[in-house]
């Protein structure tokens, strides 16, 4: 018998009993940081690819000054990181750059009014990493076409934005409704809306959410214009990151699902310091008082706490942005909380 034979299998067992070891004790630990994150703090900046401007969701002042849902959403992420939801570079794309300036790396997250679908989430490298906005397509039209519905629209011409969703769920809705209708393609944002009150089309379509600001900000009249009633798609919104890094991709969705927490217990930016001693467990974890709950993301223990902080909960940056705090003046509706008649659920930070 190989008299190392015995210390040889000694340290297999013992290596075995290393891996189980840390396999049982990873869950509890401190989180590895991720790729991404590191090169985050490295330059101790988020670098956050929103639209070259659509009002409520991202769009910049005469100041250059950043506002808007998914703004909000990357300055809430910033501040869970450096305590600071300015540490953020804003990289506007259009419908044809975002997906590939994800993909190379130029931004760290895609937070520009996306639509999850299956071809997105499944064939271009990249996680959608939760809901942040409910919405669904629609129709803008001219009062004077009295129009009542969206299937009288038989043989218009329709202005529509190319490389998105809406342009696909419009030709899908006519074709199977039978009705021949004429796509009007425009590759920028601008140029589309410009087209329509110009007259070069009898319709304009896209998210149902911008065409309450489009017809509010852009129209020359608002009132000679209409939302015909249909919704014809399920357009779930939010944010991107690449795959790869999963890590990276928990501290995405759980800072987006601490905001949605923090509204159902009624934590916001002007109660949180007299919240933190709430007798609560649910909201002391939340905040970080009872347990540490950042360390499964490799964060501290204040990350949620200081994502409330700079930019409050899903509720108040829902109204600042798109509700009644807002021109669009949006309802609720499919964004209210789960437990007030909506879809917006976040899983326990527990």
């Amino acid at each position: 018998m190989d008299k190392m034979q015995p210390l040889r299998v000694g340290r297999m067992r013992s290596l075995r009993a290393a891996v189980l070891l840390s396999a049982l004790l990873l869950p509890f630990g401190l989180a590895h940081a991720g790729k991404t994150l590191e090169q985050i703090r490295q330059r101790s900046q988020l670098v956050c690819g929103v639209s070259t401007g659509v009002i409520g969701f991202s769009s910049a002042d005469s100041q250059g000054k950043w506002s808007g849902l998914d703004v909000d959403i990357c300055r809430a992420i910033a501040a869970a990181l450096f305590n600071d939801p300015n540490k953020v570079k804003y990289v506007p794309l259009n419908a044809q750059q975002r997906f590939t300036a994800l993909q190379s790396g130029e931004v760290d997250i895609l937070s520009r009014n996306t639509s999850w679908t299956l071809t997105r989430d499944a064939s271009l490298g990249l996680h959608f990493t939760a809901v942040t906005y409910y919405d669904g397509q629609g129709f803008l039209v001219p009062k004077k076409l009295k129009l009542t519905s969206a299937k009288q629209l038989k043989d218009a011409e329709i202005c529509v934005q190319s490389g998105t969703t809406t342009e696909k769920n419009l030709n899908d809705y006519f074709k199977a409704q039978g009705v021949r209708i004429k796509p009007v393609v425009f590759e920028k944002f601008e140029s589309s809306i410009k087209a329509f009150f110009s007259g070069r089309c009898q319709a304009y379509t896209t998210d149902a959410s911008a065409l309450a600001f489009i017809r509010s900000k852009e129209a020359p009249k608002p009132d000679d214009y209409q939302v015909l009633p249909e919704l014809i798609s399920k357009e779930p919104l939010g944010p991107m990151v690449r795959r790869g890094d999963d890590e990276w991709f928990a501290i995405v969705k759980w800072v987006i699902f601490a905001l949605i927490e923090a509204e159902e217990y009624g934590i916001t930016r002007g109660n949180i310091e007299t919240m933190k001693s709430s007798a609560n467990p649910a909201i002391a974890r939340l905040l970080g008082g009872a347990e540490d709950s950042g360390k499964p993301l490799g964060l501290d223990r204040e990350w949620a706490a200081r994502a409330v902080r700079a930019v409050g909960n899903y509720g108040e940056i829902f109204q600042r942005n798109v509700g009644g705090d807002s021109p669009l003046k949006l309802a609720r509706g499919l964004n209210a909380l789960w437990n007030k008649g909506g879809l917006m659920y976040a899983p326990p930070v527990r």
